[in-house]
């Protein structure tokens, strides 16, 4: 992504991850579809109810690949084979250390930690069964993140994008086998997303291990270097606290949203599948330019890193609002496709119509954010986040619950922090010393 036409390669690059990153939200969207309408709005207010805890814990890990990401492709840039070999084995060995503690640390604390987020009853053992087989098979979607992050460091992202395609066959497929045909619980959607995101990691890593060049993957001779570690760390431990504070918050969201009852859990999960495909542009944009900012800074293109962040932003912005205000105008039918309960659809709905209007903020957040990420600079973006989407979210809520308890405050505490994120991230970007970055990109020896 250091030559040719900026706005193309950035582009080029989006595209493939929109599509890799719409299937995967159809397979994930999947789940609560045929769990919503074949067994019932408990089930469905399960698997939406599981979603701020699996970001607890795979926030972490999805921070450390993104860093060994941003490290892979800064010695790219600056085309230094030695390194790049050593940031591939550090990372996978990483990997598999990650997912192993992951499956562990998920399966034995999965029924206290929904107990202290208050899960209500109705719903208690279908949550525990879903999450518990999802974690079992969490080796997966670690090493897949991780081979991913290697692929996209190199500038790859149309096999992440055929990954995605054959595995969110293979994951409706599976939903549609266990769930509507042979009558099974709530767990075997999670099975059928084990299956499909193991199916996409062996074959991410059969690609991988078919290079001829300094980022092929070798599983029999793999070596945890210090020095790239300590890099990876460096880049990638601050995105993953990020991941992590805010799954927290999520999760005290998500406690006060069990107050109202399994409909209320159910509606809000079903905007939030919704809201998933609507930041489908920004979440391309934002891998996008996280690639495109760490070769070019390990190549010292200044000037070409700021042309290509002034395009990618203004444009995702722009796609991101165009889709917030069709979220605004057709979130019924939306809704109402995961659950036609009126109580179900009225509690999303509720979501939709606070938030649509200001998806601008949001994108602009995860935006800048991604450019500090591949300069290197996620403490930036982790502290600012830390501040805005975690402390401000927890006063609020947590401050007001003994007095005043309403939907609407947890509708409104999201664009009111997206805003705060979004001032306090444009003025950190525009103090950035790229030229004093650049210096030091992909030079460590």
């Amino acid at each position: 992504m250091t030559e040719g036409s900026y706005r193309r390669q950035i582009v080029k690059f989006a595209i493939p991850l929109f599509l890799g990153n719409l299937f995967q939200q159809l397979y994930s969207a999947a789940d609560s579809l045929v769990v919503g309408n074949f067994i019932g709005s408990n089930a469905l207010a399960a698997v939406s109810s599981s979603g701020s805890l699996i970001m607890l814990l795979i926030g972490l890990f999805q921070g450390l690949a993104m860093g060994a990401g941003v490290v892979i492709a800064q010695y790219i840039g600056a085309k230094n084979d030695h390194k790049i070999r050593q940031a591939v084995s550090t990372i996978v060995a990483l990997g598999l250390i990650c997912g192993l503690i992951l499956t562990i640390i998920g399966v034995v604390l999965t029924p206290q930690i929904l107990i202290l987020m208050g899960t209500p009853k109705s719903i208690m053992p279908e949550s525990v069964e879903f999450l518990r087989v999802y974690f079992l098979g969490s080796m997966g979607f670690v090493m897949y993140n991780t081979f991913i992050s290697i692929l996209q460091a190199n500038g790859d992202s149309k096999n992440p994008l055929y990954y995605l395609v054959i595995s969110s066959i293979v994951n409706i497929s599976f939903d549609l086998i266990f769930i509507a045909w042979l009558k099974l619980g709530v767990g075997y959607s999670a099975l059928a997303t084990v299956i499909a995101q193991t199916l996409s990691a062996l074959l991410a890593y059969n690609k991988l291990r078919k290079f001829s060049g300094p980022s092929r993957v070798d599983i029999r001779h793999l070596k945890i270097d210090r020095q790239i570690l300590d890099l990876t760390v460096k880049y990638g431990l601050p995105s993953g606290v990020q991941n992590s504070l805010i799954a927290i918050s999520n999760v005290v969201i998500q406690s006060y949203i069990n107050m109202f009852g399994a409909h209320a859990v159910a509606g809000i999960g079903a905007y939030t599948r919704v809201e998933g495909f609507a930041f489908l542009p920004v979440t391309s944009f934002t891998l996008a330019l996280t690639t495109f900012v760490a070769q070019n800074l390990g190549a010292g293109q200044i000037t070409r890193i700021k042309q290509g962040v002034r395009f990618g932003v203004w444009f995702a912005v722009f796609l991101a609002e165009a889709i917030g205000f069709s979220v605004f105008l057709f979130a019924p039918q939306l809704i109402a496709m995961f659950d036609p309960t009126p109580s179900v659809v009225s509690y999303g709905v509720g979501r939709a119509r606070v938030c649509g209007f200001f998806f601008f903020m949001v994108a602009l957040t995860h935006l800048i954010a991604s450019v500090m990420r591949g300069a290197g600079k996620a403490t930036i973006p982790m502290m600012v986040m830390m501040v805005c989407w975690v402390v401000v979210r927890l006063v609020v809520l947590l401050g007001t619950r003994p007095f005043y308890q309403n939907i609407n405050l947890a509708n409104w505490i999201y664009p009111v922090t997206w805003f705060l994120s979004s001032v306090a991230l444009i003025y950190s970007y525009r103090h950035l010393n790229l030229v004093a970055i650049s210096r030091q990109a992909g030079k460590e020896d």
